[in-house]
Order: C-alpha cells, then sequence, then structure tokens
C-alpha cells in the first residue's frame, strides 16, 4: 500500500486525498495458502496488481468525501450501473499505472497483468455466448477456463462458474471491463488531441473523476464537447 501511494504522490499521477487510502486499507484482504482462484492466483504473485482494481474503492470514498457538484450526480446510487465507468476504469488503471512505471522494477508482475485481460475477454466472450449464440452456463464456464493462462480459472473452482452467472444475470457486465477500458482510451486520446502539450494524465484524471459516476460516452462529451455518434 505504501509502495502504491508513494508511487502515485511522487510521480505526480493522481490527486491523493487523505480519504484514498483508509478506504482501500479496509478491503486489503488476507493471504490464502490455497487452493487459490484465479485473483488469489495473481494476488499471490503481485498484491499491488489487485489493489490497482481497488480503484473501486478510492470511486467510493470519493463519493462520499466530494461528491459531484451536480445535483443529480452527487448523491450515491443504490446500484452501480455505470460498468463501463467503473469496471472498465479499474482494469484500465492496472495497465496504465504499469505503462507509467510502477512495476518497472518487477518486470515479471507486467506478465500478471496481461493474464488479468486475457482473463476478462476469455469471460467476456462467454458472457456474449450466452446471451447472444445460445450457450449454457457451463459451456461458457469451459471457454473461459480454457483460454485463461496458466490453468488459474480453474472448473473445479467456484469462480468461473459464479462469474458467468453473474453475466448471465447482468448482459453485458462481462463485456464491460474492456469495453469500458477501450472507450476511456478513446477519451484520453481525444483529450490528448484537443489538448496537446498542455495534456496530463494527472489533469486528465482530475476532470475524469470529478465528472462523476456516468457513462463512458457521457463523460466523453463532458470532457470534450464532442456530442456521441448514437445520440446523433
Amino acid at each position: 500500500m505504501s509502495e502504491y501511494l508513494a508511487f502515485l504522490r511522487d510521480r505526480g499521477v493522481l490527486a491523493v486525498k487523505p480519504y484514498m487510502e483508509p478506504a482501500l486499507r479496509a478491503r486489503l484482504g488476507r493471504f490464502r495458502d490455497g487452493p487459490r482462484e484465479f485473483f488469489g492466483e495473481v494476488d499471490y504473485r503481485e498484491p499491488i496488481a489487485m489493489r490497482l482494481h481497488g480503484f473501486h474503492w478510492f470511486d467510493k470514498a470519493w463519493m462520499a468525501s466530494e461528491p459531484a457538484s451536480s445535483p443529480i450526480r452527487a448523491p450515491a446510487l443504490l446500484y452501480n450501473i455505470f460498468d463501463t465507468r467503473t469496471e472498465g476504469f479499474a482494469t484500465g488503471w492496472e495497465e496504465w499505472a504499469m505503462a507509467l512505471g510502477l512495476f518497472d522494477g518487477r518486470p515479471r508482475s507486467r506478465e500478471l497483468v496481461y493474464i488479468l485481460v486475457a482473463q476478462r475477454a476469455a469471460r467476456a466472450i462467454g458472457d456474449l455466448r450466452m446471451h447472444g449464440s445460445g450457450h449454457s452456463l457451463e459451456q461458457a464456464a469451459a471457454f473461459a477456463s480454457a483460454n485463461t493462462p496458466r490453468g488459474w480459472l480453474r472448473l473445479t473452482g467456484n469462480l468461473v462458474r459464479g462469474e458467468q452467472h453473474l453475466y448471465l444475470q447482468q448482459p453485458a457486465y462481462g463485456t464491460s471491463y474492456l469495453v469500458g477500458k477501450i472507450q476511456i482510451e478513446q477519451l484520453m486520446a481525444a483529450r490528448r488531441r484537443q489538448l496537446g502539450d498542455g495534456y496530463s494524465t494527472k489533469a486528465f484524471l482530475d476532470e475524469f473523476t470529478t465528472a462523476g459516476l456516468i457513462p463512458v460516452s457521457l463523460l466523453s462529451w463532458q470532457l470534450t464537447g464532442e456530442r456521441p455518434a448514437w445520440l446523433n
């Protein structure tokens, strides 16, 4: 935790607020000797990796401590329906923090970030096949397990079927991790083109998080001033 937060402060990546550290420390979890499920395998090898996805807890603490100025966006939702923003950002944050140098001293940790991306892609295809191709939950689970590196998403475990059951209940949730990540990367690129040399990661993250927890397409409209094509 100390290394991660020092990285954010020292590199000027993100404005670190007093409430962020306690919010994340409250969710640290504990070491599990095994057998481990997929995320336990990652956490066992590089504890910071899953702390990155814990940006969710920064989001929740921010909503409680510094709610958006809009009276519509300020109240915390009973359920977060904007998965492309929350899950997409948390997934992307793993890779973006790596690109900013977080794992430069531990190159093997970079492998884990790409394994995380691969697992999200495998289970997303399972989600799509259940809703679009009539695949059963068991078929989706088998596909996700077979296409996750290193055999870490075991069919003998509980996670793989639990995830696919969740995606069966909430269509497109499984795809939101990568679709949201891509949408936010497109927004980053658009702001870089607009601002030129005035663009910085910290400034982007400040305006992005301050805008509130709304769909990425609407965040893009607000931050760039460009109307989304689907509204035309």
